[in-house]
């Protein structure tokens, strides 16, 4: 069959984006075929596959997210603002604000200019410094699930965020044992200024270094509020060269509420392909 798709990219952080309004691809889109259409060389290759489904729960849509690998995850940040977009385009005329279930719980994401804000669901699982070690990395480890499971590491300065083995150390905490079975994505930060960071981040399902990842930022704003007191809203660089904006409200001594992730979603192109 015929599949027609959108490819979609938030702040590098790349997507293809399937509309299964009818369901009428559910059955065609299994592990094995979403892996292959987002093979870089054989596919059309991405970081990801979002499907457009009916919502089950009184939000406007269904948000489902595949990684690479082909099986889906809770949530993706940069995922939700190209849903966000992509789904403000489905009605008669452009919506400003859409709302979509996820795994996650419901999210709005609302238009706004060239950017997309989108509300997060609430952070949970805080822990500071958890005690778990990787060899070659002094750095304490942090734990949060922002929709899905992040540590955060800071490091001591840009020089050694440009330089760092992402891909090295990322693999060793996403497979490490006292983050099993589920397995955790891997961010490794640097202060810029006190409302202000930089990160990179390995990604659970693309088992690698990506561009950017929307959870990620958000995980690595919360948890340097917390080491720094450092106020919202706070601005966090990625790898794609976009610099995005996370954020919150308190609500307790560690938790947070009203979270907001804000910036690009960008259509890049649209096409068929036979599966």
């Amino acid at each position: 069959m015929l599949l027609q798709f959108f490819k979609m990219n938030g702040a590098g952080n790349d997507f293809i984006l399937v509309d299964n309004r009818d369901l009428s691809l559910s059955s065609a889109l299994d592990a094995d075929t979403i892996a292959a259409l987002c093979d870089r060389n054989r596919g059309i290759g991405a970081d990801g596959l979002l499907a457009v489904e009916p919502s089950q729960a009184g939000a406007d849509y269904r948000f489902r997210y595949y990684n690479a690998d082909g099986y889906e995850a809770e949530m993706c940040g940069n995922g939700a603002r190209c849903f966000g977009r992509f789904t403000a385009h489905l009605g008669d005329r452009l919506a400003e604000r859409v709302t979509f279930e996820t795994l996650a719980g419901t999210l709005a994401a609302e238009m706004i200019g060239d950017n997309v804000r989108i509300a997060m669901s609430a952070p949970k699982n805080l822990y500071l410094d958890t005690g778990a070690t990787v060899a070659g990395l002094a750095a304490p480890l942090h734990f949060i699930n922002t929709g899905v499971p992040h540590v955060v590491a800071f490091l001591a300065s840009p020089e050694e965020l440009d330089n760092f083995d992402v891909a090295k150390h990322g693999s060793a905490i996403r497979h490490h044992a006292a983050f099993a079975p589920a397995g955790t994505n891997a961010n490794f930060a640097v202060v810029l200024s006190a409302q202000h960071i930089s990160i990179r981040t390995f990604e659970r399902g693309v088992e690698d270094e990506t561009l950017a990842c929307g959870t990620g930022m958000v995980a690595s704003a919360l948890v340097h509020h917390l080491l720094s007191g450092a106020p919202s809203p706070i601005l966090v660089d990625v790898e794609g060269g976009d610099t995005l904006e996370v954020g919150f409200e308190k609500s307790g001594d560690q938790g947070f509420c009203n979270v907001t992730l804000t910036g690009p979603a960008d259509f890049v192109f649209e096409g068929e392909i036979d599966i």
